[in-house]
């Protein structure tokens, strides 16, 4: 399994300062919550490292009421230079617009991460390939990992069906059904998704939706909640519900 590789790893790294936890969990200090599974994030200079504020408490909310994982509804913010960051093993990046080439240290650190367990889930939420947040993502991946490309997933990716049997990605706005990844010998730990993900699980501070999901209305943002709890669950558990023995269990899942 990756994941204990990523442990063995990353526990004898100079960059840990604490014993790394297990699957995709954060490290608290308290009993009660160090088994929770947090969604970290990550921030970067220049662009939009945070175009949907309020995104993450809503697909917790949603995790936890249709899984038995416990989680943590506020994210983590973190940053490529934090000495705890192989404590977050799942990482998210969005954005609109260009940002920063990461240094060559920060360039570094992420291929340790992706390549010894850790997961990498982008988010593109302007939604427009070959511009902005997108240029600046396949630039920064190119250097972490020289080489590899993003590749559509098709519909029986395990990242489809981990949880849920997806067969179309929501969001904000369908740029792509699909999504994209780079795998890296039977595992995918950078997972890409033009359609802006998080603006379709963001409620303002009252609770109302922020922004409507076109064309597809709640379908399409059902779609992106579901597509969210895919991929927390894949970054967990990896590639096991490839079994065909899972599918039938997972789908009587898709009426909830």
């Amino acid at each position: 399994m990756r994941r204990r590789k990523f442990l063995r790893v990353i526990a004898n790294s100079a960059l840990a300062v604490s014993a790394v936890p297990s699957l995709a969990f954060a490290n608290h200090p308290t009993d009660k919550r160090h088994l929770q599974f947090v969604f970290a994030q990550l921030k970067y200079r220049g662009g939009d490292w945070n175009p949907h504020p309020l995104s993450v408490t809503p697909l917790m909310e949603e995790l936890m009421a249709r899984t038995s994982v416990e989680a943590a509804t506020v994210r983590h913010e973190a940053t490529l230079q934090d000495k705890d960051l192989f404590n977050y093993p799942f990482l998210y990046i969005a954005g609109k617009y260009e940002f920063e080439p990461f240094s060559q240290d920060e360039v570094e650190v992420l291929r340790r991460f992706v390549s010894y367990g850790g997961f990498l889930l982008a988010d593109d939420a302007l939604g427009q390939q070959g511009y902005g947040f997108d240029k600046s993502l396949r630039r920064e991946l190119q250097r972490v990992l020289p080489g590899s490309e993003f590749k559509k997933l098709p519909v029986g990716h395990a990242a489809m069906r981990s949880y849920y049997l997806v067969p179309r990605v929501g969001g904000v706005r369908i740029v792509s059904p699909q999504l994209e990844g780079i795998t890296l010998g039977t595992s995918t730990p950078v997972i890409y998704c033009h359609n802006d993900l998080s603006g379709a699980w963001e409620r303002d501070q009252l609770g109302k939706w922020s922004n409507q999901c076109t064309p597809g209305g709640e379908t399409q943002r059902r779609d992106a909640f579901h597509t969210g709890v895919n991929l927390i669950l894949y970054a967990m558990t990896e590639n096991y519900k490839e079994d065909l023995i899972h599918v039938p269990f997972i789908r009587k899942r898709m009426t909830r």
